[in-house]
């Protein structure tokens, strides 16, 4: 177990830096952590990274204990019930998928082995935007275009700042340096975290009918064509995004129902008739969890994101019937190998399944009849890594704060596959 990994050296500033927070899809990278136990937060208050950084109050793992059906087993020997389990399922599914851009492409590579299918922990929020992505495109913008050009910010049923607290500050709001903002919040408060904030307004547009209805009302506005009954505040709304240099819709696919793609058609649609004379694009909050990072992977691997299968059929991507909560509902897998690498708080569901589980050390399993349970490192923590930010555009590093004795998903998985190829053709 010891060899691994390599040894990294011992920082001698007692404060690593730079180092990118893994505990939201934002990836702030601008903090310092001292490594005490729990490591401390230098630089910024953040409950989220807060949060996440007291799961590691223990300092660096020291060793691996594996456990099989609730009982401590050498790693081998967990690793081979595991490869056995793989091999003799039918249709296993891969769900949670917690992890970072290594371990997203060692998954592809054993569900490609497997015929597994794979959807992320957070692949219902995912879905809405790639499946809006996939039928009409998008006009997606960056958080340092959001902070250079924004001079209107449209919240949509969202306030940022309860998942997202740093959101505001990465988009440089409130700074003097950079010109005065506008904020709407549609469908919901203004965000408190703009309180006191200097040069930025801020206003709460209450919804016309539901959220995707308040949306059709704010398109027809903006396309200038007659809504006889649209509210007062959407209508100056409406004018104010018209009358915008560079307006950005932000929206959280966390928030939406379950046919959210069709908002965010709805968003995508209002941004081209924005575009027409002015400057807009929308910003989809999300991805947290390794989200993005897996699904990017996978895309690049496959040409397909996930809730797609490798099997005798070719590739094939299916995002409603594949989505795994159904799946699970109706009993159409024989196994769960699940990936929660980031914290104990992603719990696998209780299952009377065979269930292979990568976690953190501290993960909680409902029951552990037969199941395999290997704890993992943390991207960010205990190894490094790369993430992909919730902007989509940029993959960021993640710089360990100590060197963990606990293997990667990355090299778990391999092991796996390695089993798997030894002991089976393909």
């Amino acid at each position: 177990m010891d060899d691994i990994r390599a040894p990294l050296p011992t920082p001698a500033d007692p404060v690593a830096s730079p180092w990118t927070c893994p505990f939201c899809s934002l990836h702030c990278d601008a903090f310092g952590v001292e490594p005490t136990r729990p490591p401390r937060l230098v630089g910024s208050d953040c409950p989220r990274a807060h949060h996440g950084l007291s799961h590691f109050a223990n300092g660096p793992a020291t060793a691996a204990t594996a456990r099989l059906h609730g009982a401590p087993v050498p790693l081998e020997q967990a690793l081979d019930a595991a490869a056995q389990w793989l091999a003799r399922s039918r249709r296993p599914l891969f769900g949670g998928l917690a992890t970072d851009v290594a371990g997203g492409r060692a998954l592809y590579r054993l569900a490609a082995r497997s015929g597994a299918i794979a959807d992320h922990a957070h692949g219902r929020a995912l879905m809405h935007a790639v499946r809006a992505q996939q039928d009409r495109g998008v006009h997606y913008t960056t958080l340092a275009e959001i902070r250079n050009r924004a001079d209107l910010i449209v919240c949509l049923g969202t306030q940022p700042s309860e998942h997202y607290p740093e959101f505001f500050r990465r988009c440089g709001i409130g700074e003097e340096l950079l010109p005065a903002r506008h904020l709407a919040f549609v469908g919901a408060a203004a965000d408190p975290a703009l309180d006191g904030l200097a040069g930025v307004g801020s206003e709460s547009v209450p919804l016309q009918g539901e959220l995707f209805e308040t949306l059709a009302v704010l398109n027809a506005l903006v396309a200038q064509r007659p809504v006889p009954r649209a509210s007062a505040p959407l209508a100056a709304l409406a004018e104010r995004l018209r009358a915008a240099s560079y307006a950005v819709i932000v929206w959280e696919a966390g928030r939406l129902p379950r046919h959210g793609a069709l908002v965010a058609e709805g968003v995508h649609q209002l941004v081209g008739t924005l575009n027409r004379h002015t400057r807009a694009a929308g910003f989809s909050l999300g991805g947290s969890d390794g989200a993005y990072a897996v699904n990017q992977a996978w895309t690049w691997l496959s040409g397909l994101p996930l809730r797609t299968k490798a099997g005798p059929l070719g590739l094939e991507h299916e995002p409603e019937r594949f989505d795994a909560q159904r799946l699970l509902d109706e009993g159409s897998v024989d196994l769960l190998l699940w990936v929660s690498s980031f914290g104990p708080g992603l719990v696998p569901p209780a299952l009377r399944l065979p269930r292979i589980v990568l976690g953190h050390p501290a993960l909680p399993l409902p029951h552990e009849d037969g199941s395999v349970f290997i704890p993992v490192a943390t991207p960010g923590i205990g190894a490094a890594g790369h993430l992909f930010r919730t902007d989509g555009a940029v993959v960021l590093p993640l710089t360990p704060l100590w060197q963990d004795a606990l293997p990667t998903v990355a090299e778990v998985l391999t092991l796996l596959n390695q089993r798997l190829d030894a002991g089976r053709p393909a």
